[in-house]
């Protein structure tokens, strides 16, 4: 793609598995309500490449949207136990607005980042915690209706409804990906709903990739890794997007220590956590919610 893509919430967790996986591929633009540290810029991203914006802010958001070919929505209220005022203003309202730039300016694709917590409801107590378990063969696919868990899950089943009708009615390449567990270095450990729906960081930046490089009309995929423990069939990103994921959280102990001391590179390398400095210039982690809501005290390890 030789147009920029506009990455919204880039200083996030999934922001950051995406850049740094992808930092070199791309010429991006970065928006965030704050800005971001050097740490977390790929290089070459100039400060005129950098917004700091709320994505309510249609002027600010139109001018991010300018010329880019490209969309990865990530921005809002990461909190499943976020109040409604917060997940109407930042959640649906800013969807909306991006959302509607980017048709507006003839963006040609639009990954949204959606969230497990969008079919949550289909966790019923008669299928838990069997359907976290690799013999039970319950599977969504992405072509089932939402069934929200919690408020949060409403906002991002609206965001899915709303790239429908941009869609629809401008002919923007759509694709809502639900987002499961993401970790970095291995599965939620002693976890097995987290397990089941875990998505490494390197299995992140590539589906993606896949999502700014294939052909698409409106898709709505799952977004977590191979993993023998699973519950979100992961056919249609397959087939749609040609994702082609390297981690299963059965190579990993409940624990979370990896079982054998095989190739950490099974994916050829693809996408390296070093993209940008070295460890050892990078600050510590810092909280796990985006950067301008306090972390979620009730999800140790849920992401989007």
């Amino acid at each position: 793609m030789d147009e920029p893509v506009l990455l919204t919430g880039a200083g996030g967790r999934v922001g950051q598995a995406i850049l740094r996986g992808l930092g070199d591929e791309y010429d991006w633009r970065l928006l965030d309500r704050e800005p971001l540290p050097a740490a977390k810029v790929p290089d070459g991203v100039t400060d005129a490449d950098r917004y700091v914006a709320d994505i309510t802010d249609e002027r600010a958001v139109r001018e991010a949207v300018a010329d880019v070919g490209a969309v990865i929505h990530l921005a809002g209220d990461p909190r499943k136990t976020a109040p409604w005022d917060s997940v109407l203003r930042n959640n649906i309202d800013g969807t909306q607005v991006v959302m509607r730039a980017a048709a507006e300016a003839g963006v040609e694709r639009f990954a949204f980042a959606s969230s497990n917590h969008a079919v949550g409801g289909y966790e019923t107590e008669d299928r838990t915690p069997d359907l976290y378990r690799p013999e039970d063969d319950y599977r969504l696919d992405g072509s089932e209706l939402p069934r929200p868990g919690n408020l949060y899950g409403v906002s991002k089943a609206a965001g899915e409804s709303l790239g429908r009708f941009y869609h629809d009615e401008f002919g923007m390449s759509v694709v809502c990906v639900r987002i499961g567990n993401l970790t970095k270095d291995h599965p939620p450990r002693e976890y097995e709903r987290g397990q089941a729906m875990w998505l490494s960081h390197r299995d992140c930046a590539h589906l993606f990739d896949r999502c700014l490089q294939a052909d698409y009309g409106y898709e709505i995929v799952y977004g977590i890794s191979n993993n023998d423990r699973r519950y979100y069939s992961i056919e249609r990103a397959r087939e749609a997007l040609g994702y082609d994921p390297a981690d299963n959280s059965a190579d990993y102990t409940f624990e979370g220590k990896p079982k054998s001391d095989g190739d950490t590179e099974t994916n050829g390398g693809r996408y390296d956590d070093d993209s940008f400095a070295a460890d050892a210039d990078r600050p510590a982690p810092e909280s796990p919610a985006e950067p301008n809501f306090p972390a979620d005290p009730d999800a140790p390890s849920d992401d989007a």
